[in-house]
């Protein structure tokens, strides 16, 4: 999600964002090199889409976290699923 965040808001949102963290209101919540072979199994999966690393890792993280809601813009996301085949929850802009 923070990938994802960094990339909407650019180079304008860089210092507001810094400040979240330093604040602790910000957390990275996935250790990458725990995940690593489920993320690029989802990658693996969805090849064709294709997913990125910051895709994967955000799927990856509705499987790990309790009621998870996805904030995106991202419509790929319609398309992975969770856990096999379970939609991800998400919020999207219409």
């Amino acid at each position: 999600m923070l990938s994802e965040t960094f990339y909407l808001v650019g180079t304008a949102g860089t210092d507001v964002l810094a400040q979240l963290f330093e604040r602790n209101v910000l957390k990275i919540s996935l250790d990458l090199s725990q995940h690593q072979g489920a993320v690029m199994a989802l990658m693996n999966k969805y090849r064709k889409v294709p997913m990125s690393i910051a895709d994967g890792c955000l799927v990856r993280l509705t499987e790990i976290l309790p009621d998870p809601v996805l904030l995106t813009a991202d419509s790929d996301f319609r398309i992975y699923r969770r856990h096999g085949r379970q939609m991800i929850p998400c919020i999207m802009p219409t």
